[in-house]
């Protein structure tokens, strides 16, 4: 009987501090969640950016390797090859960042001097004169071009975690930059504003 008095008692006692402390939890719940939310969609960005820039990286080096395939077989101009070869290098150093693709230009000339050599290192390929015998040449010309669309496809992904993120900005901005100053909650641009004609 004593020991249900003091368990009810013990119940009511914490029940009746509850109110005080659900407040200030409830007002540290909401900031927290939205700056879980806030890293939670950064990290999604960066995760989908990653994955895009690895294809395109894979695309790159397997052309690379088309022209030393192309180059051992023969039957290749050796200072064609090399040509292409130096402009895959000068499209890892041109290739837009994050920052630097703010500036639209800065991705169209990536896109276009990459569409340029693709339908060049395509057209040296399909004309090589073992080209319909060997299978290693066909395989790394599909492989190039899967992952040149595939890249496509992960730009538009990009875009979509990019507009959340933006929007997720533009309805928290204050709430977010009185919860934390160091937070630089810069904006992304996107994709979908580069139009390559």
């Amino acid at each position: 009987m004593i020991k249900l008095f003091f368990s009810s008692f013990s119940v009511l006692f914490i029940l009746a501090c509850q109110p005080k402390g659900a407040e200030t939890h409830a007002t540290f719940t909401k900031a927290d969640s939205l700056t879980e939310s806030y890293l939670n969609l950064q990290d999604s960005l960066l995760q989908a950016w990653n994955v895009m820039i690895n294809d395109d990286n894979y695309k790159l080096k397997k052309m690379k390797a088309l022209l030393h395939e192309l180059s051992v077989t023969g039957h290749t101009d050796a200072q064609q090859v090399s040509m292409l070869e130096d402009r895959i290098e000068q499209l890892w150093r041109i290739r837009y960042t994050q920052k630097t693709m703010v500036n639209d230009d800065v991705v169209t000339e990536y896109d276009f001097a990459s569409n340029a050599l693709l339908a060049e290192v395509t057209s040296l390929t399909e004309s090589h004169r073992y080209f319909q015998e060997n299978t290693t040449i066909q395989n790394l010309l599909n492989e190039i071009h899967e992952a040149d669309q595939r890249v496509s496809t992960y730009r538009y992904e990009y875009d979509h975690l990019a507009n959340r993120l933006n929007n997720f900005i533009n309805a928290h901005y204050a709430f977010l930059k009185e919860n934390d100053e160091t937070c630089s909650l810069e904006k992304k641009p996107l994709f979908e504003a580069v139009v390559l004609e």
